[in-house]
This record gives structure tokens, C-alpha cells and sequence, in this order.
């Protein structure tokens, strides 16, 4: 048993000593990096706070997928300053989970309005990609529900 363990413990210093010699002239440079890598003091602010985005499950997966589109496209909106269309977003997300038909439409009535929404080159092409996932979100589930887009339950 004891002869075991050194010649493990044999076996594990030449394993290293292999190791060492492959780093060779590198050791040096290798061994500062690793003394300069230190954790951060606390977790970068991209990964605090940041909104889940839960969706219930008994909902079918092309409702979710408005409610996650939804969720995106006013938490953009949000952080652009546009409370009044991001309370409309949310609240059509809200409509959704309980009447499925009256949640597209006031979703649909979103939409129309956002296109009023004029806002500077760069990200308007994150709103732009952003309103298209939703629109075909919503259009691929009126299209499942059988709803015609115009018309009003």
C-alpha cells in the first residue's frame, strides 16, 4: 500500500516536471498572466438585474414566443424612453395570457403604432428587427387561430 502511494506520488511529480519542460521559455510569461488574472471585486453589471423573461408554460409555444418577442421589444423600448408604448406592449402581453384573441389585437394596435416611432440610424435597426420578430410572431399565431387581423371579436 505504502509503495503504491509514492509511486503515485513519483508518477505525478514527473507528470509535472513533463509539463514544465513543454512550457519551457514560456514559464515565465505564463506564470505572470496567471498571477494577473484576478476575480473581479463584483460580478459585471451585465449579469445583474437583468429582467427573466418567464413565460407561463400551459400556453401554446407560438403565444410564447409573441410574449417573448413582446418582452424584448418593450424592454428596448424602455431603455429608449418610450413608457407610454412599453405599457401598451406589456399590457397586450398581460390580455394575451388570459384572451388569447383580444391580447393579438391590442398587440396588433401596438405594432401600428409603433411605426410612428422615429428614433436615430444606428438603433433603429435594432427596432426594426425587433418589431418584425413580433410581427411575425403575431401574424404566424393569427394565422394558427384562424383570426382575421382587422376584424374585432
Amino acid at each position: 500500500m505504502l509503495l503504491e502511494v509514492l509511486v503515485g506520488f513519483v508518477v505525478g511529480l514527473l507528470v509535472l516536471a513533463g509539463v514544465l519542460v513543454m512550457l519551457g521559455p514560456h514559464l515565465k510569461g505564463t506564470l505572470k498572466r496567471i498571477r494577473s488574472l484576478q476575480r473581479p471585486a463584483s460580478v459585471p453589471s451585465v449579469f445583474q438585474n437583468r429582467p427573466h423573461e418567464n413565460v407561463p408554460s400551459g400556453l401554446n409555444p407560438k403565444t410564447q414566443r409573441v410574449l417573448v418577442a413582446a418582452a424584448r421589444l418593450s424592454n428596448w423600448l424602455r431603455a429608449h424612453g418610450h413608457e407610454e408604448l412599453t405599457r401598451e406592449l406589456r399590457g397586450a402581453a398581460a390580455k394575451l395570457t388570459s384572451n388569447e384573441p383580444a391580447g393579438l389585437y391590442a398587440m396588433q394596435t401596438a405594432l401600428r403604432k409603433l411605426r410612428a416611432i422615429a428614433i436615430e440610424d444606428n438603433p433603429q435597426q435594432r427596432l426594426t428587427a425587433l418589431s418584425n420578430e413580433l410581427r411575425t410572431a403575431v401574424q404566424d399565431r393569427f394565422e394558427q387561430l384562424e383570426l382575421l387581423p382587422f376584424k374585432r371579436p
